[in-house]
């Protein structure tokens, strides 16, 4: 068996002293080297035979100070229920002069020196605090607690994940074909045309109401669009003040997941238009609006099937593919770390092979290809069936995507079909061992989790837009809480004037002595007052509440938000599913493969009122 080779890089960079943390959940250690007046980078390298890290590797320095448990039976947990497989050991017999500091004086002395000086050595190292790499566009944002070092495998999608198509390029063809195939069976497409604008990830169609709609994350339907024309507000609550989105109800509800939905979306808006004023020929049948969805899911599936498309894409990758040198050193970094990679895409060899080539080579080091970052790579995977059940296995032996029956996969192989149990079995990796990354919602996700308890994480390349169209209008969203925030308080003396006036008419006593006293022109002026302010606030807010998230789309608002404060549909999708979420893959080269992401605290109703009696003296 190979040894296995590790180098790493010592670096001494003046004024500040270069401090190296070893931490897991049970202990903090810290060395630190003495200050020099020039930086100095020295390159050390050890080989360790393969054979002597079956249940440990161990990092030496002299003496062996280091270990790593790598097997899963013999690691325990943390305090948060992460396993602790993968945490870095230290072991205490080798500990002397200044490292034993960190052992001495009370922890929370101790930790917060150590911060100190840990925030300063990344500051001069250059290196943006991974803490703080949340709060920018490329951040990884974390809904479950999920320790990295514990992960022994990580598979990839390949389309919308490891390579970024443009949207406008890529759908707009996927369109085109579609129309093209509508217009072949006898569908009126002429004068139409792709436009994006019309359509966001998350949305849900109604395909018994010829209805675009965007729900919040109770299923309330927020927004919608008959054909290519928005809904009143009114007209939004007649037709679905009574009602829920529920996305089990298959046969009438489809959920937008991925980017791959935008050009089917955009095609069947603009044919129900067409349907209303009665341009499609009755020769093609008495079309209701969930036939004619069918009608163009079936046009843009034979663009797909027929190869066309692919094609295309496959001869000119330059004018459809977006490229990131940055994500085949994030896989690299991965690898390196110990990960075994793996690719499962629904795509097939041929193509996969292409547009790997294509966007993987020419950023890899010491001439490698994309098939060397992989422990396994596995095409025409038919997710979701794949998380599922179990198909056929063939292995890929040619390079023109010939293939022959095989039965068991192995490490390294280049494989079609199979299934999740099969690449547990053959990696001998189980369950929450595994993180699987995709941009499909529920192909990539929601399966995989519920069904193997791989964690998970979601590529959403339209976080960066949103979060930088947050930005722009903090101040619009910032006056527009602060006028709610006032005809709450005009709303609320209003409210108790209205009762006092009530019970006055009545010939009861109001609320309080004073508002009792208060003469019957005096009570009636003040309550017309406030109704003239709040009847004028609402003429203000209305529009505004209209106008939040046009930066990000003028007719749907914001991706992660229905309304001003509650989440969308696909929001709570992505929290209950997703483990971590985050715009693109390469976002990882900013973190590291040991990565701790900790979940956020939750806020609930009443926290602002149990923080406020917390104020209060007993």
């Amino acid at each position: 068996m190979a040894g296995i080779t590790f180098t790493y890089a010592v670096v001494r960079t003046p004024p500040l002293p270069v401090t190296v943390s070893v931490s897991s959940n049970t202990f903090t250690s810290t060395v630190t080297f003495s200050k020099r007046r020039r930086q100095q980078q020295h390159f050390c390298q050890c080989t360790v035979d393969a054979n002597s890290v079956a249940n440990a590797v161990t990092t030496t320095t002299g003496d062996d100070m280091f270990s790593v448990n790598t097997n899963s039976h013999d690691c325990g947990f943390d305090y948060l229920g992460q396993s602790t497989k993968g945490d870095l050991n230290l072991k205490y017999a080798e500990i002397n002069g200044e490292v034993d500091v960190a052992r001495k004086g009370p922890i929370e002395e101790v930790a917060k020196l150590q911060a100190l000086e840990a925030e300063g050595l990344l500051n001069g190292l250059g290196i943006q605090d991974p803490s703080t790499s949340r709060h920018s566009p490329r951040g990884i944002f974390c809904t479950r607690t999920l320790n990295l070092r514990s992960i022994s495998a990580i598979g990839y999608d390949m389309d919308y994940t490891l390579m970024h198509y443009n949207v406008m390029a890529w759908e707009g063809r996927a369109y085109d074909y579609c129309m093209e195939n509508l217009k072949k069976v006898g569908f009126p497409v002429d004068g139409l045309a792709f436009d994006p604008e019309l359509v966001i990830r998350g949305l849900v169609i109604d395909k018994e109401k010829g209805n675009l709609v965007k729900a919040d994350r109770f299923g309330y339907v927020k927004r919608a669009m008959h054909g290519t024309k928005l809904l009143s507000t009114r007209a939004v609550s007649e037709i679905y003040g009574r009602e829920l989105v529920d996305l089990r109800k298959e046969s009438r509800w489809e959920f937008l997941n991925t980017l791959f939905s935008v050009s089917e979306a955009v095609a069947y808006m603009q044919m129900v238009d067409r349907l209303d004023e009665g341009m499609i020929s009755p020769d093609l049948g008495a079309l209701d609006y969930k036939g004619l969805y069918k009608a163009v899911g079936k046009a843009l599936f034979r663009a797909h099937v027929e190869g066309q498309l692919k094609s295309e894409i496959m001869s000119k990758p330059e004018l459809f593919v977006e490229p990131d040198p940055e994500l085949p050193l994030a896989l690299l970094d991965q690898k390196e770390a110990g990960k075994k990679l793996l690719l499962i895409t629904n795509s097939d060899y041929i193509y996969t092979d292409k547009m790997m080539r294509h966007s993987f080579n020419r950023f890899l080091p010491n001439d490698m290809n994309w098939r060397d970052l992989f422990e396994m790579v596995i095409v025409s995977a038919r997710k979701p069936e794949f998380f599922q059940m179990s198909h056929p296995l063939y292995e890929v032996v040619t390079s023109e995507g010939l293939m022959r029956p095989c039965f068991k996969a192995r490490p390294g192989g280049l494989y079609s079909g199979g299934s999740a149990q099969m690449v547990e079995n053959s990696l001998g990796i189980h369950g929450d061992e595994i993180l699987y990354v995709g941009d499909h919602i529920y192909t990539d996700v929601s399966v995989s989790k519920v069904h193997l308890r791989w964690r998970t994480a979601l590529i959403c390349r339209e976080l960066e837009e949103e979060y930088n169209a947050l930005i722009h209008s903090r101040e619009h969203r910032a006056l527009l809480v602060e006028l709610i925030k006032q005809k709450e308080v005009v709303g609320d003396l209003f409210n108790q004037l209205r009762l006092a006036l009530q019970r006055r008419n009545m010939g009861r006593p109001a609320q309080t002595m004073a508002a009792t006293h208060m003469d019957d022109k005096e009570l009636t002026e003040s309550v017309q007052k406030l109704l003239i302010v709040m009847q004028r606030l609402d003429e203000k807010i209305a529009p505004m509440l209209e106008q939040d998230g046009e930066h990000f789309s003028k007719r749907w608002g914001y991706l992660s938000r229905a309304g001003l404060w509650d989440k969308s549909h696909l929001m709570r999708q992505i929290e209950k599913y997703a483990d971590i979420y985050t715009s693109r893959v390469s976002n990882f080269l900013h973190y590291t493969p040991f990565m701790y992401f900790r979940s956020q605290e939750q806020t609930l109703a009443h926290d602002s009122y149990s923080f406020y009696e917390s104020q209060i003296d007993p």
